[in-house]
């Protein structure tokens, strides 16, 4: 990729592609900005070399037009303020009303268009809306690394018809993720969690290639257990993936690589707040369900850990958004933050417990991109990646 030093931005209008599709409560409210301050390096560095900095992003899915509910006013309010900079919200992403305020634009100043999802050509990908957003600048810096696998109008589309570069955020996910890739320190030990095996069979398939040791939790270890012929009780599982299952077991077992599942429990007849919990070692009884690893399980991956050079996290270990299942991830979050280990999370669910646990500076990189960091780490690019190159 193209580095943010080679583009030439002094008084040109450049077209920032971020990701600030932020979490709010129902108010409206963001109640996480981490994803406005990740991109501030690159803002910054733009507007000190002279830049007119155009700021483009979406934000949750509206169905394909204007809807006040999803308008990145209160993203604007708040980019100004941690920028301690103005921040002009255009009325739209395209359109002469916003053109005349891109061309307004004085040296260092920062315009944020509106929603790109109010278009149905931003998902599409669609060539004439690229166009559109493309006649708004003179250069293009990709820095939303959580989107970079969409081949979306201002993700593929702009890069393709403007001077182009990576973002500093971007730079830094491809470094870190790409480092696991080509040269991991070892012992490489992977944590992998979440609910469905079938959501991540190729992630399974090409970690068990790259890693020493892969530790699984959440509801997909139940799969796996199942495979071994293990009693579940009632833990949420996907039948139809055991088969894969029972593939990925044998070989990890084929290329000697250690697979380390849960060996005892948190269960509860149901998987709710306020459930009454027991601990169980071995098979979850009948009429139970699984919904975190037990004390033992958390014992076993940190000796795993412990001798690791290179950590990927991704997915919790149990029932996170639940306060009588959330002990195991939280675990996790704090045996890493302790690792003299190269510690990488791969965002998700996993860097919203480090967030809350206030550990994100103790862990060497955590992803803006679950969703992404998983495709970069399975295919070894990403289509907002190649529009880079």
């Amino acid at each position: 990729m193209k580095p943010l030093s080679s583009l030439d931005v002094k008084g040109k209008r450049v077209f920032v592609r971020v990701d600030f599709n932020v979490p709010q409560d129902k108010t409206g409210a963001i109640t996480d900005d981490a994803r406005i301050r990740k991109a501030l390096p690159t803002i910054q560095a733009l507007r000190q070399k002279g830049a007119r900095v155009i700021l483009a992003s979406h934000l949750g899915r509206p169905k394909g037009g204007p809807d006040p509910a999803f308008s990145l006013k209160p993203v604007a309010e708040r980019a100004a303020a941690l920028l301690g900079a103005p921040v002009a919200l255009a009325p739209d992403c395209v359109g002469e009303a916003t053109r005349k305020m891109a061309l307004a634009l004085k040296d260092g100043e920062v315009l944020l268009l509106e929603n790109l999802r109010f278009h149905k050509g931003e998902e599409k990908g669609d060539p004439a809306f690229a166009k559109s957003l493309a006649d708004l600048a003179e250069a293009y810096v990709d820095d939303a690394f959580g989107c970079a696998h969409r081949a979306h109008a201002s993700i593929t589309g702009v890069a393709g018809l403007l001077p182009h570069a990576a973002g500093l955020l971007i730079e830094k996910e491809v470094k870190f993720l790409g480092d696991l890739l080509k040269s991991p320190g070892r012992p490489f030990v992977a944590i992998l969690g979440g609910a469905k095996v079938s959501d991540k069979i190729k992630i399974l398939e090409r970690l068990v290639g790259l890693v020493d040791e892969l530790l699984i939790g959440g509801a997909m270890a139940y799969t796996f257990l199942k495979a071994q012929g293990k009693g579940i009780g009632d833990s949420l599982h996907e039948p139809g993936a055991i088969d894969t299952a029972k593939r990925i077991l044998a070989n990890a077992a084929s290329k000697g690589k250690r697979l380390v599942l849960p060996v005892d429990h948190v269960v509860a007849g149901a998987i709710e707040a306020g459930a009454k919990t027991r601990i169980v070692e071995g098979d979850v009884p009948a009429g139970m369900k699984g919904g975190d690893v037990g004390p033992k399980t958390i014992e076993a991956f940190r000796a795993s850990l412990a001798s690791a050079a290179t950590v990927f996290w991704n997915g919790p270990v149990g029932v996170f958004e639940i306060p009588e299942f959330q002990k195991g991830t939280n675990e996790i979050a704090k045996i890493l933050a302790s690792s003299k280990a190269t510690t990488i999370v791969g965002g998700g669910d996993s860097a919203a417990a480090v967030a809350e646990l206030g550990l994100e500076e103790e862990i060497s990189h955590v992803s803006t991109g679950g969703g992404a960091s998983l495709e970069l780490l399975e295919a070894g690019t990403l289509p907002g990646i190649e529009a880079l190159a």
